[in-house]
């Protein structure tokens, strides 16, 4: 009896997580679950939550004292999350219910106009239905005196209710999460990450749509500062947050650079650098089992972002490059940057490599035969620089 006891004990407060897509995956949906739960227990530790799905939902149940509102502002960056709150819970029974409403949200009911009761009632067996259960906690509220209006249209404040299998929860409205899917579900990529606005919220993007991000700079010292590294690496633990990202790869790109400058037209400069980056991106993803590249390219944007340009570099690759920004303008990328708090990182005035190396009048409009012709002075040496960047390449933990 008392095993059964101990096996049946719930919290007095829990982290309820509200699948969007995730719940429609049909008979792929209990993968895509636990690898939802796998990415929260990483971020919160196992050792401090307990973390498990029924019925389209996630419980996050904390095993010890826990910060709740800590684990709320870690979890708000989950992707896969549509809605999540922190709920009360409490028994199957109406008078638990309403007590409990009225003591755990009390506060916020004192200091609104007006409120409305709302339920949902995954457990078909409770003896009310959701309206009868509604009226009655709406009632015992309104006996209470800590709010003394119902607005069932335009409320101040909402009590919502659910009552599920194990017992029943009490919470307000719930809090937008980050949608999307879980990372890790669409398999991973190579990220390209310099220190602009673009590529964090490239790679933020595609960690939405279930990508592990395998982030990668290329790194021209004495060119580029360690400041200019500091930056990124600090772009890179800011996608961490919702990508779960464990490290940042760094390429030493000075020798190809120069190389670049040395020996081919300068128009092409940028051209031919990207089409390098990419030969070793693709490379290191294949040492990483990831199955594509991520860029921060927007169409039009700057002289290697024209189509003519873009299929030029990615010639030299068999992999798909994915491109989340190509239909967006500038204010777009901004506001997204904003959102996820890399935009104040990105504008520090520290200069990537793409920038210290650009042409004066950079080729555009390239045609393939003339960009191999460039590029024909550096074959020679071509696998030698690549063997040399990638077998040099720093790794830096991300916090």
């Amino acid at each position: 009896m008392e095993d059964k006891k101990k096996s049946e004990y719930m919290p007095n407060e829990i982290i309820l997580l509200k699948l969007g897509e995730t719940a429609l995956k049909g008979q792929n949906k209990r993968s895509f679950e636990n690898r939802l739960m796998h990415s929260i227990r990483t971020r919160l530790g196992s050792e401090n939550f307990k973390v498990y799905a029924m019925q389209s939902t996630i419980y996050v149940e904390p095993k010890k004292e826990s910060d709740l509102d800590e684990a709320m502002e870690k979890l708000k960056k989950l992707f896969g999350v549509v809605y999540l709150m922190k709920a009360a819970v409490c028994p199957k029974d109406e008078n638990e219910i309403a007590k409990t409403a009225i003591a755990y949200l009390g506060d916020e009911l004192k200091k609104a106009e007006s409120f409305a009761v709302k339920c949902k009632r995954a457990d078909k067996s409770f003896h009310l239905n959701s309206p009868e259960l509604s009226s009655f906690v709406g009632g015992e509220i309104l006996k209470s005196g800590v709010c003394r209006k119902v607005s069932l249209t335009e409320p101040d404040f909402s009590v919502e209710l659910e009552i599920r299998d194990r017992a029943a929860f009490v919470h307000s409205a719930p809090i937008k999460g980050a949608g999307g899917l879980p990372v890790g579900t669409a398999g991973a990529a190579i990220s390209l990450l310099s220190g602009g606005i673009d590529s964090p919220v490239s790679s933020y993007m595609m960690a939405k749509r279930g990508l592990k991000i395998i982030p990668l700079h290329f790194f021209s010292f004495p060119y580029t500062s360690e400041m200019a590294k500091e930056k990124v690496i600090r772009l890179a633990e800011i996608v961490a947050e919702y990508s779960d990202s464990k490290e940042l790869l760094i390429v030493p790109f000075t020798k190809i650079q120069e190389a670049i400058k040395l020996k081919t037209p300068d128009a092409f400069g940028t051209i031919l650098t990207r089409r390098f980056m990419m030969r070793i991106a693709e490379r290191v993803a294949l040492m990483y089992k990831a199955k594509g590249i991520v860029t921060g390219e927007n169409l039009g944007q700057v002289a290697s972002q024209t189509l003519e340009a873009m299929a030029a570099i990615q010639e030299v690759i068999k992999m798909p490059v994915l491109q989340p920004l190509c239909g967006m303008d500038k204010a777009e990328i901004v506001a997204t940057a904003r959102e996820i708090g890399s935009f104040e990182t990105s504008i520090l005035p520290y200069e990537d490599c793409c920038t210290v190396f650009t042409p004066k009048k950079p080729k555009t409009r390239p045609r393939l035969g003339e960009v191999r012709d460039a590029e024909a002075p550096l074959l020679d040496q071509m696998e030698e620089l690549i063997n040399e960047a990638i077998k040099n390449i720093e790794r830096v933990r991300l916090k």
